[in-house]
């Protein structure tokens, strides 16, 4: 089965100027806990709403003033509609990573996350092998 068969398409994203309480409204407002920054549709970053915590709040900054593009991880992972279930769980146990941005010709289409692996029964494996991975920690 390939990632477009169950990624997620209704893939919310922000630009590198967005501010910190628009990101965590975004985040609120969708139920998720990550949001890719895209910039002429290309994934240029993504933020989780760890990053918000670590780098914005423990670290005292401003968040009124703080920008996506201040506090992403640059340069996130991502995998192409049409890779394999299993390739994307394998990405997310190495990165260990819950959530995977899906590039088509290198523009974002949408978002797999470990639960949409959990979701596909058949993918059981895989979803359990990510999140041992995810949890084990990284081991390179």
């Amino acid at each position: 089965m390939k990632v477009k068969e169950i990624m997620s398409t209704d893939v919310v994203f922000v630009d590198g100027s967005a501010r910190v309480p628009e990101i965590a409204k975004v985040m609120k407002q969708n139920g998720i806990g990550a949001v890719p920054v895209v910039k002429s549709g290309k994934v240029v970053g993504i933020i989780t709403d760890r990053d918000i915590v670590l780098r914005v709040l423990a670290d005292n900054k401003d968040y009124n003033t703080v920008t996506a593009e201040q506090i992403m991880s640059d340069d996130p992972v991502c995998i192409e509609e049409n890779s394999d279930i299993d390739r994307a769980a394998d990405i997310m146990a190495e990165y260990q990573i819950k959530r995977l941005p899906v590039l088509h010709k290198g523009n974002l289409v949408g978002i797999i996350s470990l639960g949409d692996l959990a979701i596909e029964q058949i993918y059981m494996d895989e979803a359990g092998e990510a999140l041992s991975g995810i949890s084990r920690g990284i081991s390179h």
